[in-house]
């Protein structure tokens, strides 16, 4: 069966990565685009053989699924009014910008019985996510750390330079859900938060977990180009395991596996809910809206 999907957002994570894994797959039609701007909706579908959207509703009304690749504060409305429609979701992390947005996205989509998958990029990745699984099954964790450093500031170069909520809310809520959808399959779920400030946007975490390990995360958008790079290990009577150098493979294979635990959810062949489903998204989105507190 195929499933049909609308995508909502046309932006560079939407062009480069959603539109053309959606487009290629093969139990899903890339069925319709929405966007804020709807030249760009017009392109971007015609680009992928679409129809293009100038109402979000009537997108929604004409899927079975919707795909959301949008700023947080943009996804979270739009996914609730999907959830009550009845279409399932693919959503982007972060699922919302606030614990009360994120709260909303979570219950409607368990009120309306509705699959959800978060699109936790290394949890989709196969050689990443094979990786976890296996530090996750080792267990005997005493400690851990996740640090992004990315560039994206840096010299004008990123395609995300000029993404206002990135801009606003840093590192902390772009790359530190990456962070902690490594850290809390491995080391459980967090009890106690502390942050504070490090240079530009960067923020520094301490986090104790109900396994009793700690982890750190040093999260930045803004890291010279030069000192760049993601570095996570774990710690413990086994030894110590870091995530190996060049093991994420492309963006569009990891949303490829994404539509396909969305898929076999929606056929009832999953068994369960998928993990990164939009309840774990809303634990990521409660821990980072706790570090923001801190912050304070």
């Amino acid at each position: 069966m195929t499933t049909r999907i609308g995508l909502l957002g046309t932006g560079p994570w939407a062009r480069r990565t959603y539109a053309p894994a959606l487009a290629a797959h093969p139990r899903a039609e890339l069925a319709g685009v929405w966007g804020r701007k709807p030249a760009a909706a017009a392109e971007l579908a015609g680009l992928f053989g679409a129809r293009a959207y100038d109402d979000p509703a009537a997108l929604i009304a004409a899927v079975d699924a919707v795909a959301i690749a949008l700023p947080p504060g943009v996804q979270a409305p739009l996914a609730v009014q999907a959830a009550r429609a009845g279409r399932h979701l693919l959503l982007d992390k972060p699922l919302a910008a606030t614990v009360g947005d994120v709260h909303a996205v979570a219950d409607a989509v368990e009120r309306a019985g509705v699959a959800s998958v978060v699109f936790f990029t290394l949890r989709f990745d196969a050689a990443s996510a094979a990786w976890i699984d296996e530090q996750a099954a080792i267990g005997d964790w005493y400690t851990g750390r996740a640090d992004w450093y990315g560039s994206v500031f840096a010299d004008g170069s990123s395609p995300y330079t000029d993404s206002p909520w990135r801009r606003e809310k840093g590192g902390l809520w772009d790359v530190g859900p990456h962070a902690l959808s490594v850290t809390l399959p491995v080391l459980g779920d967090v009890t106690e938060v502390h942050a504070a400030h490090g240079p530009g946007d960067t923020v520094h975490l301490t986090l104790r977990h109900d396994s009793g390990a700690s982890s750190t995360a040093a999260l930045t958008l803004t890291a010279p180009p030069a000192g760049a790079g993601v570095a996570v290990e774990f710690r413990g009577k086994h030894g110590v395991a870091g995530y190996p150098d060049g093991l994420l493979g492309p963006a569009t294979d990891s949303l490829a596996r994404a539509v396909d635990a969305l898929t076999s959810a929606i056929a009832g062949t999953a068994g369960a809910p998928h993990p990164c489903d939009a309840r774990f998204g809303a634990r990521v989105t409660e821990i980072l809206a706790a570090a923001e507190a801190a912050l304070r």
